[in-house]
């Protein structure tokens, strides 16, 4: 299931989570300032980045500044324990899905969390065509499909 952690004020989350309803993705919400975040929330996020914390945390926040910190000079553990004390530290929206990760929102980028099943239609893998199929009727094929299953598990 995808995890998405958001604040309300923040116009990329809302972007962001418009984007998997028109593409009707199912994701589960975290708004970061209603919920404590957790150690494991923290680990989650690292464990997706290439640069640990400088990844995931804005460097340029007020708070940040207000206690004149240095990442480099801080312990793993104070760190998480302070983005938990923290969170408007965090970059936002946090997108997460097994091994793929996206901070903040990127039109392009966020592709990658189009179900395996979409995408098979987008790339014709599952028909005689042997190409790309237009992505809008690629989406409409989809969404047909998905109304199926939700007929067939009605009955």
């Amino acid at each position: 299931m995808i995890q998405m952690y958001t604040t309300p004020s923040c116009s990329s989350c809302r972007k962001a989570k418009k984007w998997f309803e028109e593409h009707r993705i199912e994701y589960r919400e975290k708004n970061i300032f209603n919920i404590k975040l957790t150690r494991e929330d923290i680990m989650l996020m690292l464990k997706n980045t290439e640069n640990g914390f400088e990844d995931i945390i804005s460097t340029r926040s007020k708070v940040f500044q207000d206690h004149d910190l240095d990442i480099e000079e801080m312990s793993m553990k104070d760190l998480t324990q302070f983005i938990i004390e923290n969170p408007s530290v965090l970059r936002r929206p946090i997108i997460i899905e097994d091994n793929k990760m996206q901070v903040g929102y990127n039109e392009d980028e966020i592709r990658t969390f189009i179900p395996k099943r979409l995408r098979e239609i987008i790339m014709c893998t599952t028909c005689d065509k042997g190409e790309d199929c237009d992505y809008v009727n690629a989406l409409e094929l989809y969404f047909k499909e998905l109304k199926q299953k939700d007929v067939t598990r009605g009955s």
